[in-house]
């Protein structure tokens, strides 16, 4: 074999160094790695990953089967609940409108009952007036005689010491009273001019109080005077019913009145 020459060396190693020089451009990997590569093989997934994912465990199944199962019972709650209230809601509702109209009605009740009963009434005083006949046998049968109601007026209880031969009578709510005096003496006001008033068999002189909105009746043909004072606005109910009573128990006389 013949010797190379030094121009031969260095061709050869320029020639070298070109391939390599390709080889790093062309980004080819050398031969060992590419050996490497294909020899390896391909890397398989984890057969406990792949068994755990498609397998599940009997707890988890209890889980999801008791889930389910509560979850239907709820909604079967609900749904009994539901009926429930619509079952009831009508009950409710006509509770609720009762219960005001029931209130009312007591109320209603109570306020009649407390109008209709009746009131105590205060004793009342009566002033005294000259009366010299008030014990006397006219006032003594008269008074016992009097009704305990005239109209809507009931007896009225008075003050102690009442004045002889007196009696009156109030309103259930009481009010002015009408009351009643036996024995007095004639009226200053009763004259010959004066004129009567004859009811139920008694003859009446009136004397008007303008300031105390009163009216007294003075029953002038008995054997005594007998003043029967009325408040305006009680009637005439009154009148009559006292002048039944004086006609039947007192004899009548003719009426002595004064000079002009």
């Amino acid at each position: 074999m013949a010797d190379s020459t030094p121009e031969d060396r260095d061709e050869a190693t320029t020639h070298d160094d070109t391939a390599t020089a390709d080889a790093k451009s062309s980004g080819d990997k050398p031969a060992s790695a590419a050996n490497t590569d294909a020899a390896a093989p391909p890397t398989a997934e984890d057969p406990t990953d792949a068994r755990s994912e498609a397998s599940t465990s009997p707890g988890d199944v209890d889980a999801d089967a008791s889930t389910a199962v509560n979850a239907g019972s709820d909604t079967d709650t609900d749904d009994a609940d539901s009926d429930t209230e619509s079952h009831h809601s009508p009950a409710l509702i006509a509770t609720a409108v009762a219960l005001p109209v029931v209130l009312i009605v007591a109320v209603l009740v109570a306020a009649f009952i407390a109008l209709r009963a009746p009131v105590e009434r205060a004793p009342l005083a009566l002033g005294p007036v000259p009366a010299p006949a008030a014990d006397g046998p006219a006032c003594q049968a008269l008074l016992p005689a009097l009704p305990a109601e005239l109209g809507d007026y009931t007896k009225a209880t008075l003050i102690e010491p009442a004045p002889p031969a007196t009696r009156a009578w109030q309103l259930p709510d009481g009010g002015d009273p009408i009351t009643l005096r036996c024995g007095l003496d004639r009226p200053l006001e009763f004259n010959r001019a004066s004129p009567l008033t004859v009811i139920d068999g008694v003859k009446w002189f009136q004397v008007r109080d303008e300031v105390g909105k009163t009216g007294t009746w003075f029953a002038v043909d008995r054997e005594t005077y007998i003043a029967l004072t009325l408040p305006d606005g009680s009637g005439t109910s009154a009148v009559q019913t006292v002048s039944e009573t004086i006609n039947a128990n007192l004899p009548a006389r003719e009426p002595t009145p004064g000079e002009l």
